[in-house]
Parts: structure tokens; sequence; C-alpha cells
């Protein structure tokens, strides 16, 4: 166990699988205290174990990011058990198999997709992210300091044939992000975007399709997203904000800050 993130707090959404649990371990790695949050108690517990065979400190809880008394409950989860919040990941997500599960191989146009799915999809991706930020910030504000890491997709997926609405989700959330940046700038807050770069092996990719998905694709590991949350959770990226991060590019874009 490394100490870059020794006495960070840090709560991570939707971590109990994909990229939320790699991001978990890798930062509880680094010494951070982390809060996983996901809607399974058994996906929570099972992600939680995993992390803390990493000999880390971790948690778990209960937290659907479109319901704002379990936000709210999260809150107060953090203010008692640490007092205060250091990063804030929104990374909870729901996938294009909600509407479409063949959406890689068959993709179908925005017009056949029924209003509840688009409602249901944007209710979570874009929305939450909005409510889960606005619930924490006081946090930040009181300590006169905080993270927020948003994480989102290549834009490729934003304009990609049959990505209604998850195309419209991740850019709405990117837009969000970036105007969330520039309200927190002066308060110290620093708020940055995070993608992995192409296509990943997570749970929204549907099983049934999962072997005719790979012959077609070459899917990066979710731990690609290690390396960068880390250092977006430490200090050394202090004063660092409004940025778009890709995972697979990091190295060379942290290189440029030198």
């Amino acid at each position: 166990m490394s100490d870059n993130l020794q006495g960070k707090k840090i709560i991570i959404t939707g971590a109990t699988s994909g990229l939320g649990l790699a991001m978990a371990k890798a930062v509880a790695v680094a010494g951070a205290s982390v809060l996983i949050t996901g809607h399974s108690e058994e996906k929570i517990h099972n992600a939680v174990e995993e992390v803390k065979a990493l000999n880390a400190d971790v948690y778990g809880l209960m937290m659907n990011v479109r319901n704002e008394t379990e936000i709210e409950n999260a809150v107060q989860w953090v203010t008692n058990k640490w007092g205060i919040l250091d990063v804030l990941v929104n990374n909870a997500g729901i996938g294009m198999r909600t509407v479409n599960p063949s959406f890689l191989t068959k993709p179908e146009p925005f017009y056949k997709i029924t209003a509840e799915g688009f409602r249901n999809l944007i209710d979570t991706n874009l929305t939450g992210y909005f409510l889960v930020a606005k619930a924490f910030v006081p946090l930040f504000l009181q300590a006169g300091k905080g993270k927020i890491i948003n994480i989102s997709m290549n834009h490729e997926t934003m304009r990609r044939k049959g990505f209604v609405p998850y195309g419209p989700s991740r850019a709405g959330a990117e837009s969000l992000s970036l105007i969330m940046a520039e309200d927190l700038k002066e308060k110290n807050i620093a708020v940055n975007m995070l993608l992995p770069g192409g296509a990943t092996e997570t749970g929204m990719i549907p099983d049934e399709f999962r072997e005719e998905i790979i012959q077609h694709f070459q899917l990066l590991n979710p731990n690609v997203m290690a390396a960068p949350i880390v250092f977006l959770s430490s200090d050394e990226s202090n004063g660092i904000t409004g940025q778009r991060i890709v995972a697979i590019e990091f190295e060379a874009w942290k290189s440029k800050l030198k």
C-alpha cells in the first residue's frame, strides 16, 4: 500500500463493479478511506469484501443517485463517520442495454426508444450527477476545499448511431461538469472529468452478447482508471480543474503539466 492518499476520505457512487470498483480499489490501495455506494446490498457487501481484502479502509452504503432522501442519508453518514469529505467521484450510471440489449450489434434509431427508457437513463446518468454533487458540495464549502470527479465516455459515444439516450446523457454530464468547474473555481473546489478512452469490460455489456462484442471491439480493462483516479484525488492535482482526462492518454497528458 502506498501513501499517496493517506488520510483522504473518498466516496465513489456505483462502485460495486466495473469502473467504480476498479477506482475504489486504486484509491484504497493508495491509502484513502473509501465509501462505496450502490443499489444492491449483496453487491455492496461483495465489493466491500473485495476491497477490504487489500487491507483497505472501506465502507458500503445503499444509495440510489435518483433518490434525494438516500443521497441525504449518505451526506449524513459522511458527516457523522468522517466529518469531512475530500473527493466525490460521480460514477453511478446505467447503459444502453436498458433500452436496447443489442445496442452495439443492432443499434436502433432514437425514434424507437421509449420515452420511459429515455427518462430513466437521463435521470440516472445526468440528473444523478447533479443531485449527488449538489448534496455534497456544502461539505466542501465548509472545508474550503474539495474535488469532484465526474466519469464520462468518448465523444464518439455522443455521436454514434443508435446511442440515444446514453450519448446525450454523457454529453450533458460533460456540460454540467464544465459549468460546475466554473461555478466552484473561486471556492477552491476542483471539478474534472475522467473517461476510459474506449469500450470497457463492464457490466453495461449484456452477457448474452459479450462474445460477439469482443469479436468486434477491443475492450479495455477497468484498471485503466487506476492511475488517473489516484492522481486526481491526490494533492498532486491541486489547482487543476475543468479538465477532461482520457485514461489511456493519462501519462502523455500528465507529462505536459511539467
